[in-house]
């Protein structure tokens, strides 16, 4: 919020980027009510969602979880997170995650019986959260042994993966993992005595990549691969192009279900959370620009602009550009709008969208942030430079400052915004894992043959499985065929109502 240059304490020596900032400092004189104010803005980008508790500061432990021996109370240290004790406090936050996760419970209860998962050794690379936890202990209950790690440096809830550590699952995550304890995780979670897991669930392809350049003969032998991000999907196709796809892989991303909630419905919410929770905006009037209109980008604008914002977008698509047109945003290049832009958001999946030349010309102030999947949308690579200054004003805020003076506001270093910087609701990670557990499911149970190696959609049957699992939430009723009806339109009664290529 409010920044000091050099380490006089007299107050003419700070500098505000804007009116209300120093408005909202004179109120707070002492040092120590500033650094509160600072605190109570940016307590839910730092911790969990419980804003109330800090558990997940990481201020107070300093020492990297690499070098603590950590035993958990069955005498296990099959695992590394930032601190066992806080299991207790971890297995609070899955329980309310399971009120809103009704779906997988429901799964776990019907299928507990035959437990269709027994015998599959489970390594998972996602983000680690309640809401995760709910599918590790629903897939755990099915009959798998799992052992996870995090798909993202900052998205871990420490108390939750403690919690997942204490109950026996080998977790390796924290919060604030370096590039190195990153893949370090990722490696000792597959290379353990004793245990080869035949199944990989993944999201972003990190783990699919590392089990394939280190461990070929864990990879070879893979029942199968199920993947959730654009990302990662892309990078299978790649392999399966290359014909270095050697196991059926399940590409969970465009099932339905997954891509209309992950994308469209998650997107449309949890980007207003993302730039509120970090920069306090206020959206009417804002001139904002979105690169790319696909589910996510769809998401973005129509939740600015219900806000008053005013929405430009960017587009290579010329359907998702038309559609754009008819949404009533306008399509332009990001060059011809930078000056004016009050915030840069970019959600295309892709690499240097926004590249130096572009955040060279931005105007003082803008904001500037990322809703794809990896980190590479925004070139921030090009802003570590000797003329640049970079200010940590609170976590995931940086203001990067140019030599006359003119700041630029990157949120969470170009990754994820919504992941980093606040919390996606757990009813549209009940949809992604309920599906990523059927896809686990179908791929263990399929009769040899079944699957090639090549990357599969979700069949649509266990699409509308997922969905149907989750209408009792909203007390939906859905309506049936009579046979008559059914005979007409050519369809079996229970399903599936679509062709393949229906484009919902």
């Amino acid at each position: 919020m409010a920044h000091k240059h050099g380490h006089g304490h007299g107050r003419e020596r700070i500098q505000f980027a804007n009116a209300e900032d120093k408005q909202e400092f004179s109120k707070y004189p002492t040092k120590a009510g500033r650094r509160s104010l600072s605190r109570s803005i940016s307590q839910s980008s730092t911790d969990s969602y419980s804003s109330a508790a800090s558990y997940t500061d990481s201020s107070d432990d300093e020492t990297s979880p690499r070098d603590k021996a950590q035993v958990n109370t069955h005498g296990s240290s099959d695992f590394c997170v930032k601190n066992i004790k806080q299991a207790e406090f971890g297995r609070r936050e899955i329980e309310i995650a399971e009120q809103d996760m009704s779906a997988l419970i429901s799964l776990r209860k019907r299928a507990q019986g035959e437990k269709p998962l027994a015998g599959a050794k489970i390594v998972g690379c996602t983000h680690i959260t309640a809401q995760t936890a709910v599918l590790i202990e629903t897939l755990v209950a099915l009959g798998a042994q799992c052992r996870w790690t995090a798909c993202n440096i900052y998205s871990t809830q420490n108390e939750v993966a403690a919690a997942l550590a204490e109950t026996g699952v080998p977790v390796f995550a924290w919060k604030g993992e370096s590039e190195d304890d990153f893949w370090w995780c990722i490696d000792r979670c597959v290379n353990t005595e004793g245990w080869q897991a035949n199944m990989i669930l993944d999201d972003g392809g990190d783990l699919t990549h590392w089990v394939y350049k280190k461990y070929p003969s864990v990879f070879k032998k893979a029942r199968g691969i199920v993947e959730e991000s654009v990302t990662g999907v892309h990078r299978l196709y790649q392999l399966s192009k290359a014909g270095k796809l050697c196991v059926p892989a399940m590409n969970v991303n465009d099932s339905v279900t997954k891509q209309k909630f992950d994308n469209l419905y998650c997107c449309r919410e949890s980007i207003l959370d993302g730039l509120k929770r970090t920069t306090d905006i206020m959206f009417g009037g804002k001139q904002v620009v979105v690169c790319g209109y696909g589910e996510v980008g769809k998401g973005c604008c129509s939740a600015l602009k219900a806000l008053g914002a005013i929405v430009c977008i960017t587009e290579i698509d010329p359907i998702c550009a038309l559609q754009a047109c008819m949404d009533g945003f306008r399509v332009v290049k990001l060059s011809e709008v930078i000056r004016q832009m009050d915030v840069v958001i970019t959600c295309t999946g892709n690499k240097n969208v926004v590249t130096r030349e572009q955040l060279d010309r931005m105007k003082n102030g803008c904001i500037v942030c990322n809703m794809g999947h990896s980190n590479t949308e925004i070139d921030v690579a090009s802003l570590r430079s000797p003329e640049l200054t970079w200010e940590r004003v609170r976590s995931q805020v940086d203001h990067i400052i140019w030599p006359d003076g003119k700041r630029v506001v990157l949120l969470a270093e170009g990754r994820l915004l919504n992941l980093s910087c606040s919390t996606v609701p757990t009813f549209v990670l009940s949809i992604t894992a309920t599906t990523q557990a059927l896809a686990l499911i179908e791929l263990f149970n399929a009769p040899e043959g079944r699957y090639k190696q090549d990357v599969y959609l979700l069949p649509k049957k266990m699409d509308e499985y997922v969905a149907s699992l989750h209408l009792p939430n909203f007390d939906a009723h859905l309506t049936e065929l009579t046979d008559e009806q059914a005979k007409y339109m050519g369809l079996n009664k229970n399903g599936p109502f679509k062709p393949n290529y229906y484009r919902y």
